[in-house]
């Protein structure tokens, strides 16, 4: 289908939001600095958005960029990562736009920690095993994230839920990709991959009217991290990160790109522009 036809429009969604420790989200970075991007509460820590990118294109196909935390955790595990409310937020918030899960043709996930992909399971019920929301779509994810979700590193053990990927796999709706294009989602949208957060993880380039828009997922989740050497202390590899973002960061200022932020819990969409200092970069537009 040609890009006339398929160009889309994305509606920001938010799901569960949460509370992590700052130091966490902002690595080596000190408090005096990125206090001064996002407050921290009493206990140091910072909010964060689980937010999701519905894309409705005008052939009317209804996808959905990641499906944030969800409300899969026990009452324990839920306090211990900060989620805010029970409710799985992300059903209500597409019900807000008239469209129930059973509505989303494809699912994109950039990567499968629980915080990207927990909004995929039923909230939880005592006693009741999780069950697979969104019974018509079709599931993409990167295949050295898929890997990576099956067989994790200790350090990285505890982001995924055990339990996720047999559902997936049993539904019959699972796309593989190995490579930087879907089968299920065509030729207009390419992924950035990227390895140094987690293996595989993919950066989904979104065709729009208003121009390219990279899903930024947690290569640069919010728009404190444009900053070229600000990471995470959740990264993998962060020098890696780095030089991933640098050179994302400068192709889209090159096109007059946008990203979209997952974690950011004011904005969802920016322009990307250099900000006249070698290798730096910041964004403009925001949307929130």
């Amino acid at each position: 289908m040609p890009l006339t036809e398929r160009a889309a429009r994305i509606v920001p969604v938010l799901g569960n939001a949460q509370r992590l420790d700052g130091g966490a989200m902002f690595g080596n970075a000190p408090k005096a600095l990125w206090s001064k991007w996002i407050a921290a509460d009493e206990q140091n820590r910072i909010p964060l958005a689980c937010r999701a990118a519905l894309v409705l294109e005008q052939g009317g196909r209804r996808i959905l960029f990641e499906t944030g935390i969800g409300a899969f955790f026990a009452p324990k595990l839920r306090e211990r990562f900060g989620v805010e409310v029970a409710e799985h937020a992300l059903l209500d918030a597409l019900r807000a736009h008239g469209l129930g899960h059973e509505d989303i043709d494809v699912v994109v996930l950039s990567h499968l920690h629980f915080d990207h992909a927990g909004g995929l399971l039923s909230a939880y019920e005592e006693g009741a095993p999780a069950r697979l929301l969104f019974p018509n779509a079709r599931f993409v994810v990167g295949a050295e994230a898929w890997a990576r979700a099956l067989a994790p590193h200790a350090r990285d053990r505890a982001s995924f839920i055990p339990e996720l990927m047999p559902l997936l796999e049993r539904s019959g709706r699972l796309e593989i990709v190995d490579g930087t294009t879907s089968r299920t989602l065509g030729p207009d949208y390419r992924f950035v991959v990227s390895h140094g957060h987690t293996p595989g993880l993919l950066c989904a380039e979104i065709p729009t009217d208003a121009g390219p828009t990279v899903f930024g997922a947690d290569l640069i989740p919010g728009a404190a991290w444009v900053h070229v050497p600000i990471t995470m202390g959740y990264d993998r590899y962060p020098e890696l990160v780095i030089d991933e973002k640098r050179r994302l960061l400068d192709d889209l200022a090159t096109r007059g790109g946008r990203l979209f932020f997952t974690h950011d819990p004011h904005a969802a969409i920016g322009t990307v522009v250099r900000d006249g200092k070698r290798d730096s970069f910041g964004v403009e537009g925001l949307i929130a």
